[in-house]
């Protein structure tokens, strides 16, 4: 049986990269059923040249305008919903596809909901970066390995290892994981619930040009030494609060919508509840260490948070709590 691969695609401002972007999707090897344009707000040529785009290709290019704009992951969700396909590949505005990237990463789709695989960093202009998106994440071997071997849930818990750019995704799992909870960005949360329904695979082939050009909605850069230990001195800023948020949301929704059972569930409340009591330590940095040494003793920093580099970073940052 023949798969339809559907695109979702979002923009915004995105009148300088989209037509490169959309040309490689129309040039795959495997060709798509559709693509579908969620534009949030543009006020630029973005659809303008979609529509140019559109009008030379024999896919249906379906465009989804929002006066109003939705945000990332309220973009993406009403783009997903309104795509027709067995499978959704996600797709950033200002990125270029390799040419191949469907027809390699299709196959590994059997057994799972999501795949998603390494990327090519370039800078603004397409030239490479001489770095992937693995790299500049810093993915352990032990990441590496549960990802690709079905471990997927252990290693989300710890922190978000899927870029939707390099995703695709069963259709039917994808609308199983709307809506988004207010505070999560859509590819982390698809990765999660697909990690605890279907499974997840990573693939560590390139399958895409990742553009980072400094207005990216989000990107990556891979961090020194100066830069990690800035980051742990930080003040709070309402991190810990926001992922406490989102780790209670994780554990309720999979609760309610019958995403999680067992052994996963009971992760996911303790998840939550290692969270809360982050968000919870007080501000004098001698008055976390109870709190903190609790944590590392019941191994709650190993199995849901970065281990040594988040002990340092609750003992050390300045504390908003």
């Amino acid at each position: 049986m023949t798969v339809r691969v559907s695109v979702a695609l979002c923009t915004h401002q995105g009148e300088r990269w989209i037509e490169a972007q959309l040309r490689s999707i129309l040039a795959q090897t495997v060709p798509v059923a559709e693509i579908v344009v969620g534009d949030d707000a543009s006020a630029d040529r973005t659809l303008d040249i979609v529509r140019a785009v559109a009008a030379g290709t024999d896919v249906p290019i379906r465009i989804r305008q929002h006066a109003v704009a939705l945000g990332v992951a309220g973009n993406f969700a009403d783009a997903i919903a309104a795509t027709t396909g067995d499978v959704v590949a996600l797709s950033d505005q200002d990125d270029v596809w390799h040419p191949d990237r469907l027809e390699r990463l299709l196959p590994h789709l059997d057994g799972v909901a999501l795949v998603h695989s390494d990327a090519r960093l370039v800078d603004a202009d397409g030239a490479p970066l001489g770095s992937t998106l693995a790299d500049s994440l810093e993915m352990s071997a032990w990441e590496r390995a549960a990802m690709a071997d079905g471990r997927a849930v252990q290693a989300l818990l710890r922190r978000n290892l899927v870029t939707g750019a390099t995703a695709i995704v069963r259709r039917d799992a994808a609308m199983a994981a709307l809506p988004i909870p207010a505070g999560w960005i859509h590819d982390e949360w698809l990765a999660m619930c697909a990690a605890l329904g279907g499974g997840v695979r990573f693939v560590p082939e390139q399958t895409i040009d990742y553009r980072q050009h400094g207005g990216n909605q989000i990107g990556v850069r891979r961090l020194g030494a100066a830069d990690k230990l800035r980051r742990v001195l930080e003040a709070d800023s309402g991190k810990h609060s926001l992922k406490a948020e989102r780790a209670t949301s994780l554990a309720t929704e999979a609760t309610r919508r019958g995403l999680a059972s067992g052994a996963d569930l009971e992760a996911l409340v303790e998840k939550a509840r290692h969270e809360r009591d982050r968000a919870a330590l007080p501000r004098p940095r001698l008055l976390r260490l109870p709190g903190v040494l609790r944590g590392v003793a019941a191994g709650r920093y190993g199995r849901f948070s970065r281990g040594a580099i988040d002990v340092a970073r609750d003992l050390l940052e300045q504390h908003g709590g």
